[in-house]
């Protein structure tokens, strides 16, 4: 059985790297929205950002296509503006109104897509894996050839529900990339503190589920493991394990001030390590776009995040009658 960290990449056009530079710069960018309208006040209880690890989601999602589902924890932001979702949507759920994906009733961790298939955050933490899986399952049963990405971080990597479903999907032989973004700290606590094994993609050996660890620093690497893992399910071969091995710049929540590392060490990976920035400099020294072509793009992506903004600060907040709908689910008649 394959176990093995990756470090291949792969052949990309011009346009796909300035695709995964736009992709990556809205998510930061939306990012830092969102935290101005956290500190305004304007977005409450929980808010847990993705800066830092944007490669990971823009590079799986270049290994997608139409009809792979996806489902996360709650540092969900990033996966939804990857996957297609519209900035106006998810800034105004975030504000808890009434032109968000849930209304404005679900926030920062609760918001589903069906057209975009993408199946929510999740708060209960490793709560959203065996649903991952449940999703595979669907497509097994259906028969086509779609897969689920879902994905946990470091923390949640220990949590007993996560090897129920690794066995379960190893039996029927899911279509399931479990994704593991390893940013080097569950909340507060550092990946050595917390889990026994350095790299955590191996505890799949257990149950027969290839895997491998990736640079999540670098979208390159991260799109071809993807291809790689995406290939083996789409072939019928069972569940995939990726540990994407990222970053987050932030601390867990907006609430948390982050003690528990140096400044240094945060200012030392974004120095060295910025995923953004690395494709920055593949286009410049590529000679794929010039200063004017990137300042251009950062533009017209800080008015779509200003746009969205406005967009959520207008939109109202839902009705009182609001509280009484989408609890139960309507009735569905059941085909053959």
């Amino acid at each position: 059985m394959a176990v093995k960290k990756s470090s291949k990449k792969p052949n990309v056009s011009a346009q796909e790297l300035q695709a995964y530079y736009h992709d990556m710069l809205l998510i930061r960018r939306f990012e830092e929205k969102a935290g101005q309208l956290y500190g305004m006040g304007l977005i409450g209880g929980f808010c847990h950002l993705y800066i830092g690890q944007e490669a990971v989601v823009v590079g799986l999602e270049a290994a997608a296509k139409e009809g792979d589902k996806r489902v996360t924890s709650y540092r969900d932001h990033g996966h939804m503006l990857a996957c297609g979702m519209d900035p106006n949507g998810v800034m105004a759920e975030l504000t808890g109104r009434i032109g968000g994906y849930s209304k404005g009733k679900g926030g920062s961790m609760h918001m589903f897509s069906k057209e975009k298939h993408f199946y929510g955050g999740h708060g209960i933490v490793g709560a959203q894996v065996p649903i991952g899986a449940g999703l595979a399952f669907a497509d097994k049963y259906k028969g086509n050839d779609n897969v689920s990405f879902t994905y946990f971080g470091d923390g949640a990597a220990n949590q007993g529900q996560v090897y129920e479903t690794f066995n379960m999907a190893a039996l029927w032989k899911l279509p399931v990339i479990f994704v593991i973004e390893n940013n080097q700290y569950a909340m507060g606590t550092a990946q050595a503190r917390s889990t026994s094994s350095p790299d955590i993609f191996t505890r799949g050996a257990a149950f027969g589920i290839p895997g491998e660890a990736v640079d999540g620093m670098d979208v390159l690497a991260v799109k071809a493991a993807g291809d790689t893992a995406v290939a083996h399910c789409r072939a019928g071969k069972g569940p995939y394990i990726l540990e994407v091995k990222t970053y987050r710049y932030r601390g867990h929540s907006m609430s948390d001030p982050a003690k528990y590392r140096t400044r240094e060490e945060v200012q030392k990976m974004r120095e060295e390590k910025d995923a953004i920035e690395h494709v920055r400099d593949l286009l410049l020294t590529g000679k794929h776009a010039t200063e004017d072509d990137l300042k251009a793009i950062d533009k017209s992506i800080k008015e779509i995040v200003n746009a969205s903004a406005e967009f959520a600060k207008e939109s109202p907040e839902p009705a009182l009658e609001e509280l009484w709908t989408d609890i139960y689910a309507d009735d569905a008649s059941q085909t053959a």
